[in-house]
C-alpha cells in the first residue's frame, strides 16, 4: 500500500484496490524519456497513487508537488475508462472521475484501468 494512502485513511476505513502508472508511461514522452534516462518517469510512477476504499476513492500524482482527490463514493456519478488497441493489449489506459457538483478529473497511462473501474463499481453499490 502506498504511504500517502495509508497514512490517510480514517478510522473503519480499509484499502480495497490499489494501482498505479503503467511502465508505458516511460514511453508517452520519448524526448524527456531520452534525456533523464527513465529517472522522470520512474519517480512520477512511484510517487503516484490510485486507491479504492470501503468509502472513498483516493489518488494522489506529483513528485515535488503534489496533487490529491480524495471523494466520498457517495459523491461519485462515474469512473471512465478510455483505452486504444495498443493500452488493451497492453492493459493500460485512461480514467476520468466524474462526481457530483462538476468535478471532473483524468488520469492517463494507469495500469489495469478496467480493473479500477469494476472495483469502484463493486465497492459503490
Amino acid at each position: 500500500m502506498g504511504n500517502y494512502i495509508n497514512n490517510n485513511l480514517i478510522k473503519d476505513e480499509y484499502l480495497i484496490y490499489e494501482t498505479n502508472y503503467h511502465w508505458i508511461l516511460y514511453f508517452n514522452n520519448i524526448f524527456l524519456t531520452l534525456f533523464t534516462t527513465g529517472i522522470y518517469p520512474f519517480l512520477v510512477s512511484k510517487y503516484s497513487e490510485f486507491g479504492i476504499t470501503n468509502k472513498r476513492l483516493i489518488i494522489k500524482t506529483g513528485i515535488l508537488s503534489g496533487r490529491t482527490l480524495e471523494l466520498n463514493l457517495s459523491k461519485i456519478e462515474s469512473v471512465n475508462v478510455n483505452q486504444s488497441l495498443l493500452g488493451r493489449i497492453l492493459g493500460y489506459g485512461s480514467i476520468g472521475v466524474i462526481g457530483t457538483g462538476g468535478t471532473k478529473e483524468y488520469f492517463v497511462s494507469i495500469k489495469n484501468p478496467l480493473e479500477f473501474r469494476r472495483k469502484f463499481q463493486e465497492v459503490s453499490n
